[in-house]
């Protein structure tokens, strides 16, 4: 059966995730979705679109199924996979974590846990940011800024309210993550597709720009990336993946991105990790845009471009000189 896509939605107490799945409920095109949260309070569930609910999952009247976290992931997906015969009546999950949740841990058990693995594809990691205080949220609380290094997406809210100016915010943001895509939103209105493109599907990662002049001591998380015109060996890239978990470990948040190997050129290869568990690796068609070569971005605690860049290229040449032997 085919794994049902799952996108996580982040952010910092009141930066509007519930805005952004309260509007997603209302919309006919997501009658086949579920949602994962912690309470059905936070929600704002208007009790008339409610049919039916037992203590843990609760039926709206447009299709969708809300099933509150209590517990372990893993257990809020089998009750899901349970009432829906084995996920085939979805299309896909969205997980709406805590104001105060790290990321990490979540992107990790999809990545480990065994039936997490068999029946749920990660798309997305989708993060909302308050316009108005996040410049002061992002200096006071060092989840918020690991929230933003994760995303895929980074979702400006509140745009409408005081100053609309958050070119100083975007930049902040860049700095911490500079190759997500940022938009900026008014009451949760967003394309609500865009919250579920597969990333290594439509947005290529690319060496994003230079990183902003102004500098924060806290800001300890860096992002890097790698671009590379010439295809590596297979045993490279599993090299340079162990080395990584090896020398990082719980550091390395994210790795993820598209890789040409020498032995199957024709597909790209696909790289996801969190911290040191990856996913196992995963061949697309062809080529998204028609474009060959490697892009790869690293996000991590004190991550050095000069040392990433170094280390994938040295284990390269190795493999490449013992190639020749």
């Amino acid at each position: 059966m085919t794994p049902v896509p799952l996108t996580v939605i982040t952010g910092f107490l009141g930066s509007g995730k519930t805005t952004l799945i309260r509007r997603m409920l209302t919309l006919p095109e997501f009658g086949r979705t579920a949602i994962i949260v912690n309470e059905f309070g936070e929600v704002g569930l208007d009790h008339h679109l409610i049919e039916s609910s037992d203590e843990d999952l609760v039926e709206l009247s447009t299709g969708c199924l809300c099933c509150a976290l209590r517990g372990d992931l893993g257990a809020a997906v089998e009750r899901l996979l349970s009432r829906t015969s084995g996920g085939a009546g979805l299309d896909r999950i969205v997980l709406e974590t805590t104001g105060l949740a790290d990321p990490a841990p979540i992107l990790h058990s999809l990545l480990a846990e065994p039936i997490l693995r068999t029946h749920i594809a990660p798309t997305r990691v989708v993060a909302t940011v308050d316009a108005l205080t996040g410049d002061a949220t992002l200096d006071a609380h060092a989840v918020s800024r690991k929230q933003a290094a994760l995303a895929d997406l980074l979702l400006l809210t509140k745009t409408d309210l005081g100053n609309s100016d958050t070119t100083r915010l975007e930049q902040r943001l860049r700095g911490l993550n500079r190759d997500a895509r940022i938009l900026r939103t008014v009451h949760g209105d967003v394309d609500p597709m865009t919250l579920f493109q597969v990333p290594h599907a439509d947005h290529v990662p690319v060496p994003g720009p230079p990183p902003v002049t102004h500098s924060h001591g806290h800001d300890d998380i860096t992002s890097v990336s790698l671009e590379l015109d010439e295809p590596l060996h297979a045993v490279s890239l599993t090299l340079f993946l162990q080395a990584l978990a090896e020398t990082c470990g719980a550091d390395l948040l994210r790795v993820k991105g598209l890789v040409e190997i020498v032995e199957n050129p024709d597909h790209a290869t696909v790289v996801h990790g969190v911290q040191h568990v990856f996913h196992p690796l995963r061949w697309l068609d062809g080529w998204p845009g028609g474009r060959r070569g490697t892009r790869l971005v690293l996000i991590g605690r004190r991550l050095h471009q000069a040392w990433v860049a170094a280390l994938l290229a040295t284990i390269e040449e190795e493999v490449r000189g013992a190639s020749r032997q």
